[in-house]
């Protein structure tokens, strides 16, 4: 179901996020995402000069290579358009992900390690929606062939996204269904 009809408006602002998942060659994971942000007019800037209408403010990537268990083995991050000349410094900075793992408390250690003045607001955003494309990346290609035949998952260990949202609580029908033994409902 699309959303209502809007007033009439003029777009302003386009913020374009695309992320992907690839499996490697040699079975590493190659998350990617980039944030595109694009004004509908032109404005001056210090740095730039004039930035034209739909030219990127910010075009900025970042890549994960992690493991099967989310463990990220390395980080690169590049900025290709940014309002100012410093920008493109802090990309370096990202290779302090190396080590994490995507799991329960990740935004939390990404603000302490790259929030306010250590990153950049715009990439440190980005590393959500990174976060989620892991997770629909890697989870269903490595758990999806292990379903026992009435379709329900065959995991021996709990799921991390067990209680993670709304469908999937872990007293919810979704989770009956897909994970039985590990359904707590009545």
């Amino acid at each position: 179901m699309p959303l209502s009809a809007p007033a009439p408006r003029k777009q302003i602002h386009k913020r374009t996020v695309i992320c992907e998942g690839f499996l490697r060659d040699d079975g590493l994971w190659d998350i990617e995402g980039q944030i595109i942000d694009a004004k509908s007019y032109a404005f001056p800037n210090h740095d730039r000069g004039e930035v034209s209408a739909g030219e990127p403010v910010h075009s900025m990537s970042v890549r994960l290579t992690m493991d099967d268990e989310f463990l990220i083995r390395s980080a690169e991050a590049i900025t290709d358009f940014s309002p100012s000349k410093i920008c493109p410094n802090i990309p370096r900075s990202f290779e302090k992900l190396v080590g994490l793992s995507i799991a329960p408390g990740w935004r939390r250690q990404t603000q302490q390690l790259l929030g306010g003045r250590y990153g950049c607001t715009h990439m440190v955003d980005l590393l959500v929606p990174i976060a989620t494309t892991a997770f629909q990346t890697i989870y269903p290609w490595k758990n999806g062939r292990e379903r026992s035949s009435d379709g329900a998952w065959a995991d021996t260990t709990r799921p991390r996204m067990l209680d993670s949202c709304h469908a999937l609580a872990s007293d919810g029908v979704i989770v009956k269904r897909r994970w039985p033994r590990f359904y707590t409902g009545e």
